[in-house]
């Protein structure tokens, strides 16, 4: 696994638990606003896997549980042998995923590997080029979005409320999740590249959230 960073402890990355976060190396998406724009490349290796590892079994009684983000962890070969690893030594794991390999999150799922899922929702699924700079994922974003919805897993929808999405972009990417029991809209951050782009003012944020809440049943904000 190509791990591209890793905090020991934290309180904000698993809802409700006490966390390790290990990021992994490389993304097949290129988000322009992201904050973790070092991860896009799969070049990145600052940690190393096992030494990691003997950390987390030294915490293991501090920790609830191993927060697996990126870049995207599904794009790891040996993803599923460290989750294994993970849930031996007695932890929950939560991954984070921008949903474009439904095959890997379902296999992961139907065999009890995560805890947890938070999957991104950059856009209206049709509308994801101009979040990302691809489309290529479409199908997979809405197989990964009914096999949540539908199925047992915890999980959350997080989106990025980034300035060049409209109202109405956040009531069509609510509807492509209707149903969901969670959305949580995140501030927007950007580097000073950016500074022509102004974050949405706290109205037009209530304003998402109204609308949102008519098609997703607990809709809330992050970073505001």
């Amino acid at each position: 696994m190509k791990i591209g960073g890793f905090v020991k402890n934290s309180f904000v990355d698993y809802p409700a638990h006490i966390s390790s976060v290990i990021f992994t190396s490389g993304c097949n998406m290129n988000c322009w606003y992201c904050h973790n724009k070092q991860l896009i490349p799969d070049s990145q290796e600052s940690a190393n896997l096992d030494n990691i590892l003997d950390f987390i079994t030294s915490r293991k009684n501090f920790l609830d549980g191993v927060v697996i983000s990126g870049g995207e962890p599904t794009l790891q070969l040996d993803l599923k042998e460290v989750i294994k690893k993970i849930k031996s030594i007695g932890l929950k794991v939560k991954l984070d995923t921008n949903g474009s390999n439904f095959e890997i999150l379902k296999d992961l799922i139907d065999n009890n590997l995560v805890d947890f899922v938070a999957m991104d929702i950059k856009a209206p699924v049709d509308q994801y080029e101009k979040i990302t700079g691809t489309n290529a994922f479409n199908k997979s974003i809405r197989q990964c979005i009914d096999l949540l919805i539908n199925g047992n897993i915890d999980y959350e929808f997080r989106t990025t409320y980034a300035p060049n999405l409209t109202l109405d972009d956040i009531e069509n990417l609510a509807k492509d999740i209707k149903g969901a029991k969670k959305l949580m809209l995140q501030c927007c951050r950007f580097d000073n590249e950016k500074v022509a782009y102004m974050p949405h003012k706290p109205s037009v944020v209530q304003k998402a959230v109204e609308i949102a809440s008519k098609y997703v049943k607990n809709v809330g904000t992050r970073g505001y």
